[in-house]
């Protein structure tokens, strides 16, 4: 037991990495939270510090999501740590004890934490977002669009998964939708940046 909560522990200190703000040091001389929508995460890399460092960004806090959860469950063998271990990476982003508890968005996090639990419908997952990215060139809007998804695709498996990796799923989509909320509220305005547009500052 303290063995397996020190794992969890460990993998929000991991999921705490702040990915573009290190990145964005080290070869942009800059500190991403100054630029465009002052966000850490893979898209105000790209727009802000380039395609390079925002690829990067992605690869990074993808892996720092796959990563711990993977480890957790090897060595564990438990669904239960896996899940707890992926709510901790994830959150870890999201507030992360590094940054004063003030982090990115969580989706690239979470594509790593679901793909270990859930690869097979996260590949659905990921059609639907380059669907309506392909459609209406909005980021934001084609990573809620995924993440209330995944959970849905997950409840409604023809081979269904264990149900607290769907909880898990589910609570991912709420707090991804909750940190999008000033994009949401552009959206409507008709006022959020389109991928390849002019870089706005919010």
């Amino acid at each position: 037991m303290l063995l397996n909560t020190g794992l969890v522990l460990v993998s929000y200190l991991i999921g705490s990495i702040p990915t573009g703000l290190l990145l964005g040091r080290a070869f942009a001389k800059i500190d991403i939270r100054e630029h465009g929508s002052h966000n850490i995460g893979a898209t105000n890399v790209y727009r802000s510090a380039g395609k390079m460092l925002g690829i990067l960004t992605l690869l990074g806090d993808t892996l720092k999501g796959f990563l711990p959860v993977y480890l957790v469950y090897t060595t564990t063998g438990s669904e239960t740590w896996a899940s707890l271990s992926a709510l901790a990476t994830f959150l870890g982003h999201l507030y992360p004890v590094y940054l004063k508890f003030s982090g990115g968005k969580g989706v690239a996090t979470g594509l790593g934490v679901f793909l270990f639990l859930a690869p097979q419908t996260l590949i659905f997952c990921l059609g639907i977002f380059c669907i309506v990215l392909a459609l209406f060139r909005y980021v934001s809007l084609s990573s809620i669009s995924a993440a209330l998804a995944l959970p849905l695709l997950m409840i409604f498996s023809p081979h269904p998964y264990p149900w607290l990796y769907s909880a898990t799923a589910a609570f991912l989509a709420i707090m991804i939708i909750f940190r999008h909320q000033e994009n949401i509220k552009r959206l409507i305005k008709g006022e959020e940046h389109k991928i390849g547009g002019k870089v706005l500052k919010h």
